[in-house]
């Protein structure tokens, strides 16, 4: 048995082991919190964070919190998609672009799916009014990480040194998780929505860069000769 594991261990890169040990914690975090939540109806987390909020919210925290929360919302997600995937086109990355736009519709419709199947009432007396939905998963935890993440890659594959791709990717990630954060002081998720909208949102993000790097998109490239007729876009190819 020791001897497998070794041999196991020694095709498979630190790369991939990180990314199954966070795929299956966040698959089992996802799982625990379904199951207490909608099976236990265990809501004691939920309620003492809504207390201790309560008591420490300002106007002031509220004012900057529903700044933060814009940015996991459909009016500022579904333009900037847009604008990405417009731009790679323009860029004639083409992979780039249809990688793009798969993840944020599948991830759309899987959030909007889960919400119908588990039909989560929000939290009473929203500091948000106007929200409308189920609560459950957070659609703002698991959009927002998305995004984030999928610039998070594009900038990994990016030119910039390596302590900026660092710094950018970290930022990216902590921005992610205040957008989350601010669903819960504005009391129109509970923090277990959030949690499980996260949880989501990784094991979706690790799927679906699998899944398309796995498929073999052809690349669409304008064909064009060089002066000694040879076609540029083939000899790039075999460069």
């Amino acid at each position: 048995m020791k001897q497998t594991t070794q041999k196991i261990l020694k095709h498979v890169s630190l790369k991939v082991l990180v990314v199954a040990v966070l795929f299956l914690t966040a698959l089992f975090f996802f799982a625990f919190i379904t199951r207490e939540v909608f099976f236990e109806h265990e809501d004691e987390l939920d309620l003492k964070v809504i207390s201790f909020l309560s008591s420490h919210t300002s106007p002031e925290l509220i004012h900057i919190i529903t700044w933060f929360t814009f940015f996991g919302s459909s009016p500022f997600l579904l333009p900037s998609y847009i604008i990405l995937v417009a731009y790679y086109f323009i860029k004639k990355n083409f992979r780039y672009a249809i990688d793009i736009s798969v993840i944020a519709l599948s991830s759309t419709f899987l959030m909007l799916g889960l919400k119908q199947i588990f039909h989560r009432q929000r939290p009473d007396l929203p500091i948000l009014k106007g929200i409308t939905g189920y609560s459950f998963p957070s659609g703002h935890a698991l959009s927002s990480f998305i995004f984030c993440s999928v610039l998070a890659y594009l900038i990994l594959k990016g030119n910039l040194k390596p302590v900026w791709k660092g710094v950018i990717t970290v930022s990216l990630l902590l921005f992610s998780i205040t957008i989350g954060l601010s669903r819960i002081i504005l009391n129109v998720h509970y923090t277990t929505d959030v949690i499980a909208g996260f949880c989501l949102g990784i094991m979706w993000v690790i799927v679906s860069f699998w899944i398309l790097r796995k498929i073999n998109i052809p690349s669409f490239s304008i064909t064009k000769k060089n002066d000694n007729g040879i076609d540029t876009a083939a000899a790039e190819e075999i460069k």
